[in-house]
């Protein structure tokens, strides 16, 4: 009776762990992923997670001007999230 009990507390956890192959990525992680990338990029101040156009959570990469080769450099979209590039302007420590 003893080992079917510690069987059940160490086995029912690690089935209900799943197989995380399988799963997609949050847009946090996909975020998380990308981020260092962007941010080596010229121009490139903030990385982020908001909405686009249509309301759908989007990666939105900020610039802090014109920048047309890193612009063109960015993909519309990462692991199935749609990427908003958008011109903030600089970020300043207050």
């Amino acid at each position: 009776m003893r080992i079917v009990a510690i069987c059940t507390v160490i086995l029912i956890p690690l089935l209900a762990l799943g197989d995380d192959a399988d799963m997609s990525p949050s847009i946090l992680d996909v975020k998380k992923q990308h981020e260092a990338q962007f941010l080596k990029m010229a121009g490139v101040v903030s990385v982020g997670i908001g909405l686009d156009s249509d309301g759908n959570q989007a990666i939105v990469v900020g610039l802090d001007g014109s920048h047309p080769d890193t612009e063109s450099s960015i993909p519309a979209t990462l692991e199935g999230f749609p990427v908003v590039v958008q011109t903030i302007g600089s970020i300043r420590a207050q």
